[in-house]
């Protein structure tokens, strides 16, 4: 798969990411977190099952040794970790602060590629990062209210969302079996979350009807399919570019607020979007490209 190719896929999950944060939202006026993450990707592990099976089955397909399961499994506590904390915060901490401090995982993950699995990104990789993050600040409203216990979680979520992005591509890429790894990690987040759930939440069978719609969107749309891309476009491209078009969910979230709730962005919140905007075409053009030959297309 070439590098464009992947890179849209991830692009895709992006969009689609963003464009279930209502149903996300509204889940929770009828599910405790964990109960509703555990059955979304309890749901989301069931539905691409049969692919990976289809995918085990072909000519060219890896046979899984314990050491991908291993593996596999590491990715899905981590993937957890990352989830549980960021929804432990937001009961703590103001959603500016969340998206905000979030949003850190894209400048952490080429640092962290970098550091741990000697990866060296594009050098555009670095200015488009911190290009990013000013964006998602400002698409927060660009500023920050006082730091609590809630934004600690937050950070160290961001670590996790980073350690994520920088495995998720190396064991897909060495185990040759996305399809397989994404069934893997849904049902390792579905077990922990599930046990979670039922220990510290009221669970009950007219809570989950009545956010039986949220659920489906959530698991098969935004679970199954947005997941299982990322998992696929990130065997193809590095972790430093995966951040940043992944970080796009931000941007896709407003423009869904917009057109589907009637949402309305600030001045602020629309110069964030063009600044996140600027720096996936950063992160697209100027690899394929080049400097001098991007000059030379449009003009400086």
């Amino acid at each position: 798969m070439s590098r464009l190719l992947a890179n849209t896929l991830l692009l895709l999950a992006a969009l689609i990411w963003g464009s279930a944060f209502v149903a996300q939202s509204t889940a929770m006026q009828d599910l405790g977190p964990l109960t509703f993450t555990g059955l979304r990707f309890l749901i989301a592990a069931a539905v691409v099952l049969p692919f990976a099976f289809r995918e085990g089955r072909q000519p060219a397909a890896r046979p899984l040794a314990r050491g991908h399961m291993l593996q596999f499994t590491l990715i899905g506590v981590v993937f957890f970790f990352a989830i549980s904390l960021q929804q432990a915060g937001l009961v703590v901490t103001s959603v500016t602060n969340a998206g905000f401090l979030t949003g850190i995982y894209v400048v952490l993950t080429p640092i962290l590629g970098l550091l741990v699995f000697r990866e060296h990104p594009h050098p555009v990789v670095w200015p488009a990062s911190l290009v990013t993050l000013g964006g998602i600040w400002l698409l927060g409203g660009g500023s920050l209210s006082a730091l609590n216990y809630g934004d600690g979680l937050m950070i160290v979520c961001a670590v996790f969302w980073a350690i994520h992005v920088g495995l998720l591509g190396r064991i897909a890429s060495s185990s040759g079996r996305p399809l397989a790894l994404s069934v893997w990690q849904f049902s390792v987040v579905a077990v922990l979350a599930l046990v979670a759930g039922l220990a510290f939440e009221d669970v009950s069978w007219q809570g989950i009807q009545a956010a039986g719609l949220e659920l489906f969107y959530t698991s098969v749309i935004s679970g199954g399919l947005a997941f299982t891309l990322q998992a696929i476009g990130q065997r193809w491209t590095r972790a430093g570019d995966a951040a940043i078009l992944l970080s796009s969910e931000a941007l896709f979230a407003a423009l869904f607020g917009a057109i589907v709730l009637g949402e309305r962005l600030s001045p602020l919140g629309l110069v964030g979007c063009a600044l996140i905007f600027l720096a996936i075409l950063a992160v697209q053009l100027v690899p394929l490209f080049g400097w001098r030959r991007l000059r030379l297309r449009f003009g400086s």
